[in-house]
């Protein structure tokens, strides 16, 4: 076990290589950059920009500004913001992270207390009325785009209902104690149930198809003729082997959380990772641009190691020599 992690983490180094030379690459083939395009004031002086440009590196040939940008992102420096004067990226970054990782949370834990059972019960009793009504939210989950979602959900509970608000994390600096708390709270319900929108209709079908799957495995039917009760059979016997193909799509989803959240958090005008990334991509800050892609391939890669890692807790018959 432990052999494979260190392979696992040594595999690492080159596709963290591979993955800083697409984001910068992707960087290079933007149209542009920070001192060009119609944003700038006329009344400066062309030349202004082109010192900015030379102090900064950017007519340097494109080898050696990756270098020199891979270089300082080794050692845990990304850069200055080209838009907020005088702030590093990383103080950027670690200002909006937290409400980010607080709404992936939540999402996280809103996906998996909604789907799991339901696709538990749904192939418990298939082609019931309940398990029709089921499937229909999952292909409602799957067909509707998070944005669309996230303005039908404004329009009606907020303007219309007042039940949650449209924006924000907090209702008044002034909340102290655990207000604070029930206020976040209150403000994440909105943008987690649409984040979360598309993972629990994934998560659901999954787990009612592969608890069907196992249910007629002859394993099962032979602890059922051997007098195990229906819930042993289902909590013992059936939900860790179904529980599997979850576990790897919860390694993708710790990437795809923060991905979608861009979109999300752009909607609800939510103060997070993904509101400072759109931000950045309108006034072509391309160092907190490409941190923010690089942070987001990095989650994904330890998504995935997490989600081989948990294979041997849920199934003990699998082994990594």
């Amino acid at each position: 076990m432990y052999k494979y992690l260190i392979r696992r983490i040594l595999i690492f180094i080159p596709m963290l290589i591979a993955l800083t030379m697409i984001v910068f690459a992707l960087m290079q083939a933007a149209p542009g950059d920070p001192f060009s395009g119609e944003q700038l004031d006329p009344n400066i002086d062309k030349k202004v920009f082109e010192q900015r440009r030379e102090a900064l590196g950017l007519n340097d040939p494109i080898p050696v500004q990756y270098f020199h940008w891979l270089m300082d992102v080794v050692k845990g420096d990304f850069g200055d913001s080209y838009v907020y004067k005088g702030r590093s990226v990383t103080e950027l970054i670690g200002d909006k992270i937290d409400n980010t990782f607080y709404l992936g949370i939540f999402t996280l834990f809103i996906t998996l207390i909604v789907s799991i059972p339901i696709g538990i019960y749904s192939a418990r009793n298939p082609y019931s009325v309940f398990d029709y009504g089921a499937t229909t939210f999952g292909f409602f989950g799957l067909a509707v785009p998070n944005f669309f979602f996230g303005l039908v959900a404004i329009y009606f509970f907020s303007i219309k209902l007042g039940w949650f608000p449209a924006q924000g994390t907090v209702s008044s600096p002034d909340i102290q104690g655990f207000g604070v708390f029930i206020d976040r709270l209150h403000h994440l319900i909105l943008p987690g149930i649409t984040l979360g929108l598309a993972g629990t209709a994934t998560y659901m079908r999954f787990m009612r198809s592969e608890v069907l799957d196992v249910l007629a495995s002859d394993y099962i039917r032979t602890a059922r003729a051997k007098g195990m009760t229906e819930r042993n059979v289902l909590y013992k016997q059936t939900l860790r082997n179904a529980m599997i193909p979850i576990v790897t799509l919860l390694g993708f989803e710790i990437g795809g959380l923060l991905s979608g959240a861009i979109i999300t958090e752009g909607v609800y005008q939510y103060p997070g990772l993904g509101t400072l990334f759109i931000n950045s991509i309108a006034s072509r800050d391309y160092p907190v641009i490409m941190a923010i892609n690089l942070m987001l391939g990095v989650c994904i890669l330890v998504g995935n190691l997490l989600a081989d890692v948990f294979y041997c807790v849920v199934d003990p018959r699998i082994r990594y020599e």
